[in-house]
């Protein structure tokens, strides 16, 4: 039997975008780029006080003119080679790339310092009549705003820049050693009766077979076990960094920044925490019922993401062809709304998307923008499981959320991770209740409400785990360097309170931190709870889909655009009327959460 042709190519288009990195052209973009980033660094050097530019702002509507050109450049860049640093993760030539824009850092950091002093100088009056004084100021005044308000969160001039320097060496350099290390990485595992390599993004652990993903588990486990100093010694540096600069800063704790950086209130995420852990006891009920239909007492670390086993009936295949997932979802994003649909059609049919299954590949998924061209690119790995067709969707949300935004100036496109993680996990959730509301049989919808409620668990127990985990990591760092033993002890003791020792006893997974690429990002303190935020919003925005019905697509458009120019809370509230500093928002969503288990259980 012949297979059908493929409709859509699972490997992605970046040659429309940039020379090939192995090319000799590649090296050219780079030095014109390093030699008009330096140039502008020596003028801002030479920027004129706010207080004497407001009668004539020619020189500041030029400046961040080019500013913004070249950081869109810089951008782009970054995600050029770091698309192609994922998908060939031993190539030596692309690590080379990624430390010659990463030795620019400190030439961008000049710039946007010169600029933030420049703008923390000035009174409110000056700051005001300046950005009214041109009509391109005007309407980046919120980006102006923001960069007044980093200022304050910054060294003096002189050693902000010497930290920048230090940063390309320090801080990023550990980013870039776990990069190479867990790139590298190869897990032996038994498939067919051999023992073959894998990389870890091709190891699963959602196979209907518990001794396969048991095995998995404990291979992975292994093989990350061999680099768990290495790791450790990158954990610690990163965080040791972070410390000594919050420190100097004279900063409350180790949140302010992150909290700052999503442009988020510290009541905001004591009102969402409070509420996941006042109701997430449901969820209990949830793994209990899932380990009876797995014929276990209790579930394992590495059972949690299992299908049921009803899923796996004759007639039903639990896999799903790439084709056809991702015709599911242009399908599915048509009906919420023929914008969202026709971009999902857009990228899959221009080659957007890094989907094969192969060696080589850095773990994960993620999705990266690139605004000169106005598009984004989609990284994952595909393994025929409807958990890929949820990742698809998921990193789509992203790529939608650059889309909404990409006519808006570029200092208006950024938005804070929080509100990032709402569009994306949004995108899953429309995909789920399309499913769920099509599902024929009792075994269909059990398997669609399993899913649902293990991302419930992912958000709410396992990211839960990070935090706790992260969170008391850095109050231990301040003492001093902390070995790997410990830091499985604070994982293990993490995850127990975060899942409510809910698992079997000896099915927990203290190295954990070893695994999660998360921890390592240098340039994004707490990669954590961002996630647990957009996943209640984006539940929040559900329900109000439902009541809004075909209102709500514009509504949501509203909403992704006040992303790029709004205060988390204002953003939120100015679009949909909730008040993120309330336990009733968060308890609205988590009442969905809570029928959803109704459901399962009902169904069991």
């Amino acid at each position: 039997m012949i297979d059908a042709p493929a409709r859509y190519s699972q490997n992605w288009d970046l040659e429309s975008l940039f020379p090939h990195p192995a090319g000799g052209d590649f090296p050219q973009v780079l030095d014109t780029f390093r030699r008009e980033l330096e140039a502008l660094a020596d003028q801002s050097d030479r920027l004129p006080p706010v207080a004497e530019s407001a009668a004539n702002p020619v020189a500041w509507r030029d400046f961040l003119g080019s500013c913004e050109r070249l950081e869109m450049r810089a951008c782009d860049l970054a995600s050029f080679v770091g698309c192609h640093a994922a998908a060939d993760a031993g190539n030596k030539r692309i690590r080379q790339f990624e430390a010659a824009l990463s030795a620019l850092d400190p030439v961008r950091e000049r710039i946007l310092t010169n600029l933030e002093f420049a703008l923390r100088d000035a009174s409110d009056g000056e700051f005001q009549k300046l950005t009214k004084a041109d009509p391109a100021l005007t309407k980046i005044e919120f980006f102006l705003a923001q960069r007044r308000k980093n200022a304050r969160l910054r060294l003096p001039r002189g050693e902000e820049l010497l930290a920048a320097d230090l940063a390309v060496d320090g801080i990023h350099a550990w980013g870039r050693l776990y990069d190479r290390l867990s790139g590298e990485l190869r897990i032996r595992v038994m498939e067919k009766g051999d023992i073959v390599e894998k990389s870890p993004g091709q190891i699963r652990f959602d196979s209907p077979e518990r001794s396969v993903r048991q095995n998995n588990f404990y291979a992975a486990e292994k093989a990350w076990s061999t680099i768990a100093d290495s790791c450790a010694d990158a954990l610690n540096h990163i965080a040791g960094t972070r410390l000594t600069l919050y420190r100097r800063l004279g900063l409350a704790d180790h949140l302010d920044m992150p909290l700052h950086r999503n442009r988020m209130q510290r009541a905001t995420l004591d009102a969402m925490w409070s509420a996941v852990t006042s109701r997430k006891a449901v969820l209990q009920k949830y793994l209990t019922a899932k380990a009876r239909l797995l014929g276990h007492e209790r579930l394992a670390w590495y059972d949690t993401q299992a299908p049921l086993p009803a899923a796996d009936e004759p007639g039903r295949s639990p896999e799903i062809s790439y084709d056809d997932g991702a015709d599911l979802v242009v399908r599915t994003f048509s009906e919420f709304s023929s914008d969202l649909g026709d971009f999902a059609q857009r990228a899959l049919s221009n080659r957007w998307i890094e989907a094969e299954d192969r060696s080589g590949k850095r773990q994960g998924a993620f999705c990266t923008g690139f605004a000169a061209a106005q598009e984004s690119r989609v990284f994952m790995t595909f393994t025929r499981s409807y958990d890929n067709v949820s990742t698809l969707a998921h990193e789509l949300g992203h790529a939608y959320h650059s889309w909404v935004l990409k006519d808006q100036p570029y200092f208006l496109q950024d938005y804070p991770m929080n509100l990032a993680e709402t569009a994306s996990t949004f995108a899953e959730a429309v995909l789920a209740e399309r499913r769920l509301a099509e599902s024929g049989s009792r075994s269909e919808k059990l398997s669609i409400l399993d899913h649902l409620l293990t991302d419930a668990v992912a958000y709410l127990m396992n990211i839960h785990a990070r935090f706790l985990f992260e969170n008391r990591f850095h109050e231990e760092r301040r003492a001093g360097e902390v070995p790997a033993a410990r830091l499985s002890e604070l994982m293990l003791s993490a995850q127990k309170e975060a899942f409510l020792d809910a698992l079997v006893p000896d099915g927990w997974y203290p190295d954990f931190w070893i695994s999660k690429l998360h921890f390592y990002i240098s340039g994004l303190p707490f990669y954590n709870f961002p996630y647990t935020f957009g996943y209640l919003l984006s539940t929040g925005l559900v329900g109000l889909s439902q009541e809004a019905g075909d209102l709500f697509p514009d509504q949501y458009r509203l909403l992704l655009l006040a992303t790029g120019c709004m205060e988390t809370e204002a953003a939120v509230q100015s679009t949909t009327g909730y008040d993120l500093g309330c336990a009733a928002f968060w308890n609205k969503s988590l009442d969905l959460i809570e029928r959803r288990v109704g459901q399962f259980l009902e169904l069991v």
